[in-house]
């Protein structure tokens, strides 16, 4: 029943505020870049996916870092987690979802909350080189409801080389979570997402003329209405509610079949009720679930002599607890 009762999250004095988790490392913390040895990998449908590498401790155990929605590897949740595994022997491994590594993806599709194939291509191409015995996954977000998905749909038949997985701040259940971000108080992070969804959309636009419209696209205001008008159509799905339902990681959480910890704080303002799976975690052997009661967003914020944010410490403890 791995439902942990308690987390040894204590946010800093005036850290309590979700939003004040949220936007905090955002906007001051600075990290230096670690993953700095650029490789780009040709996917199976022929487009092409950019990861960033820090192998110079050598080992045989990598993490794979996956950032959040309209994030990148250099993003630093992202570093930060780079920099706390290097510190504990590890090579990392973060990489760009298409179109985020600074250049546009070649295809008319782009990525989303479900593409598991494309994290596959990475996990596989790690697992190639030969190098590593054990491969872990740490996801945020967006990267981390893909982590999730990803062992959750493979169950048992996950490679035997994948030791376990750390997902934050994760929407598990799509829909909820999209609700949640159409609230007034949410505003500032729902504008934000959609500056940058829509200036890709419309230089998807010119490159591939004819294929997409743009009528209606200056007034969305909420992913219902974006997901339903381009993210749906370009990869598959029905309508909006059709890509939530099955881009979600929550119906298959309870499959997982190798150590996950999902860590989701309760002041998360970007996560409803849905997004807190209890009854997964009793019924699991694998699926485990801590939930801070602060956090907020991708924070979990700490102040140490080595810059190191308590959600990075967790991760650290959580995968080497396994061996």
């Amino acid at each position: 029943m791995p439902l942990i009762a308690r987390s040894t999250y204590v946010p800093p004095f005036g850290f309590g505020n979700g939003h004040v988790q949220t936007i905090f490392p955002a906007l001051w913390r600075r990290v230096p870049l670690i993953t700095r040895e650029r490789e780009r990998i040709t996917t199976p449908d022929g487009d092409f996916l950019d990861l960033d590498w820090d192998a110079g401790n050598r080992a045989s155990r990598l993490v794979i870092l996956s950032h959040g929605l309209e994030s990148d590897s250099r993003n630093p949740d992202v570093q930060g987690m780079a920099a706390a595994f290097r510190r504990a022997g590890w090579d990392v491994l973060a990489w760009n979802l298409r179109g985020c590594g600074g250049e546009a993806n070649r295809l008319l599709r782009s990525y989303h909350s479900g593409a598991t194939e494309d994290l596959e291509a990475v996990i596989g191409h790690a697992l190639a080189t030969g190098r590593y015995q054990r491969v872990a996954l740490v996801g945020f977000s967006l990267g981390g409801n893909m982590t999730l998905k990803y062992l959750g749909d493979l169950a048992g038949a996950v490679d035997a080389r994948i030791a376990g997985a750390v997902a934050f701040s994760v929407p598990c259940d799509l829909a909820s979570s999209s609700l949640q971000l159409e609230k007034m108080i949410n505003r500032i992070y729902m504008r934000r997402f959609l500056i940058q969804l829509r200036r890709k959309i419309r230089e998807k636009i010119l490159r591939f003329p004819g294929e997409l419209g743009e009528e209606g696209l200056d007034a969305m205001r909420t992913f219902r209405e974006f997901d339903g008008a381009y993210t749906a159509p370009l990869h598959g799905f029905r309508s909006a509610e059709d890509y939530w339902e099955r881009a979600s990681s929550r119906p298959v959480l309870s499959r997982i079949a190798a150590p996950a910890l999902l860590v989701n704080a309760r002041n998360d303002p970007f996560l409803a009720p849905p997004c807190f799976p209890e009854e997964e975690a009793r019924g699991s052997s694998f699926f485990h679930l801590e939930i801070p009661r602060s956090g907020g967003h991708a924070g979990f914020v700490s102040f140490n002599a080595r810059n190191e944010y308590w959600s990075e410490s967790r991760a650290v403890e959580f995968l080497e607890g396994l061996e």
